[in-house]
């Protein structure tokens, strides 16, 4: 078949999938797995506007081949046929469309799945936030420490570095495990990906986690959720000083239907 008269059939097609497949990710809750809530109203117009799209360039297609084959004349195809240029391309004019509907319907069939502990080494595990991300007023807040997220303890350790500030205070997070190389069975970390605005700029943070004596990391899977309790201690690790949970607790949960943090 001609190249030429699949080409308009593909950019629709193309388009309607791609806003069929914002519209299901948004619908079937995995939108989160991807981008930030921030986006959610953006994309989802998005979706709309592409479905539209695509739906109306479908519509003219089917009016341009049903008008075509009703009123074409043998001077309209000796007239095409004198104005038809071949023009020599390094890839056919399809290809673009084609790839971006497959990408689609790859996404139509597949589900998404968050970063893993491996992902979260792979990007360099850190108990810091970059600057644009430290917010000073959230220093001064008086919330209690059983109460801070693992991110607002990261903030904290941003702001003043020093563990010592923060030994021996209650603490209550939740995340999943990590078991980074070259560290003791009793540490592993418990860490949280935070998202900026899409899952290509997700980066991990954490903190490390000692376990009640007798207990070895690996009765908790990488990539399990838990929920830690327990109380901060400093100890020199891997060759640094850091802040470290004395775990008391430690309890399985599901992971939550949105695993980033903000």
């Amino acid at each position: 078949m001609n190249l030429k008269k699949i080409s308009p059939w593909l950019d629709a097609l193309a388009i309607l999938a791609w806003g069929i497949l914002l519209l299901k990710y948004w619908s079937t809750g995995k939108l989160s797995i991807l981008i930030h809530p921030n986006y959610f109203g953006l994309t989802v117009a998005g979706g709309i506007g592409l479905m539209v799209i695509g739906g109306l360039k479908i519509w003219d297609l089917l009016k341009l081949d049903r008008t075509t084959k009703q009123s074409r004349t043998s001077a309209a195809n000796k007239s095409l046929r004198i104005t038809e240029v071949e023009h020599v391309t390094l890839f056919p004019p399809s290809i673009g469309s084609t790839l971006m509907l497959s990408v689609a319907l790859i996404g139509l069939i597949t589900t998404p799945r968050t970063f893993t502990s491996q992902t979260a080494l792979e990007r360099g595990l850190t108990e810091s936030l970059p600057i644009t991300r430290l917010q000073p007023q959230e220093f001064r807040n008086t919330t209690k420490p059983e109460k801070r997220s693992l991110v607002e303890w990261v903030r904290l350790l941003n702001f003043n570095p020093e563990p010592d500030t923060y030994r021996g205070q209650k603490i209550k997070v939740q995340g999943f495990v990590i078991h980074p190389p070259n560290v003791a069975e009793q540490y592993m970390w418990i860490g949280r990906f935070i998202i900026t605005c899409c899952a290509a700029d997700a980066y991990p943070i954490g903190l490390p986690v000692k376990l009640p004596i007798g207990q070895s990391r690996t009765a908790f899977a990488p990539d399990s959720w838990l929920e830690i309790e327990g109380e901060t201690i400093v100890e020199e690790l891997q060759g640094k000083r850091k802040l470290i949970i004395q775990a008391s607790s430690l309890q399985p949960i599901p992971e939550p239907k949105n695993p980033y943090d903000y």
